[in-house]
């Protein structure tokens, strides 16, 4: 009668262990999320989206964690995109330039001399016109949580650029945005889109004869040693976004996707300040591989591209309303 009992109480221990082990790993369950972006580890967007992941991690308490995968490992801005739609990633870092292709809604960011100055960008990113567009790809299988300030924009080769006239004919590498074919169309060079980590290796080889990018990707992508003339025409102003899939975001739960939502905000407040101090820096690497930085007259540059607004006020009404609400904000 003991031996039955003791069988008895042993079965009820062995079974109250395996139920707490059961329970221990299911209140620890571990959701990985895979990040992937287009820049190497020094890049400022990197380190804010270390500092986004951190968050997330410890929000949650380890429950939700991050795995960044940086230099394109999971393919190019658009691969990550289709990527993501397919279900195989979950997190992708673009720009509004790729963008434009998935939600034209992006396209508002490409258009060149739109903003009037930094604080005038910043402005828009946060009104309820830069959260529209952050969700306006819903129905393309993700949204965007946060822009990443990418500074503004402006064209470099292996002469100096200081009006529009420079630009005539020349191979000038864009990205595969319509908004930005256009523009180099309106300034008289032929665009000419290309894979971003193909581009050293263009101008190198003269496949191209100019680029245009910001300050910082410019000398972290090694531009400086095969074109050493930095035109300061910033003719745009054009964020990376972080973006979420659909399905990545709604397998997590409500409180997990309010702090995953919190922490990219997070790191795109931390992300203005990287970028200050890592345009001052690069800017400064650049001269002293010998790279001239050349201001130039923007109101030639402005007055080449106004037929674009012309022919959008009459072929995309919709986009020409958004470009006077952005003209509107103070």
């Amino acid at each position: 009668m003991r031996n039955n009992k003791r069988q008895v109480l042993g079965i009820v221990g062995i079974a109250a262990g395996v139920m707490f082990m059961l329970g221990t790993s299911q209140a620890f369950a571990v959701t990985t999320l895979k990040l992937s972006h287009n820049q190497n580890r020094d890049h400022a967007v990197h380190k804010a989206m270390t500092q986004f992941a951190d968050e997330v991690k410890e929000k949650t308490n380890g429950e939700v964690r991050i795995r960044i995968y940086s230099d394109s490992q999971l393919g190019n801005q658009r691969e990550s995109i289709e990527l993501m739609q397919n279900g195989a990633l979950d997190i992708a870092k673009s720009n509004a330039a790729e963008l434009e292709a998935f939600s034209p809604a992006y396209s508002i960011f490409n258009l060149p001399y739109l903003f009037r100055d930094k604080g005038h960008y910043q402005q828009v990113i946060n009104s309820d016109i830069g959260k529209e567009i952050l969700s306006s790809s819903q129905n393309m299988g993700f949204i965007g949580l946060t822009y990443y300030d990418a500074g503004a924009r402006s064209f470099y080769a292996k002469k100096p650029i200081r009006t529009p006239e420079d630009l005539k004919s020349l191979k000038i590498r864009v990205q595969p945005s319509p908004t930005a074919i256009a523009m180099v169309k309106g300034l008289e060079g032929n665009p000419t889109p290309l894979a971003y980590g193909e581009l050293y290796t263009a101008l190198q080889q003269g496949v191209v004869d100019a680029a245009e990018n910001n300050i910082t990707s410019f000398t972290l992508s090694r531009h400086g040693e095969v074109t050493k003339f930095f035109s300061l025409d910033e003719h745009t102003m054009i964020p990376d976004v972080l973006l979420i899939s659909n399905n990545s975001l709604n397998k997590l739960t409500t409180e997990q996707q309010e702090i995953v939502k919190k922490a990219a905000l997070n790191s795109s407040k931390y992300m203005i300040q990287l970028w200050e101090k890592s345009e001052k820096e690069e800017r400064a690497k650049a001269e002293k591989q010998g790279v001239e930085f050349v201001v130039v007259d923007k109101t030639l540059f402005q007055d080449a591209v106004k037929p674009m607004y012309d022919d959008i006020a009459k072929t995309q009404p919709e986009l020409f309303e958004m470009v006077n609400r952005v003209r509107k904000i103070e």
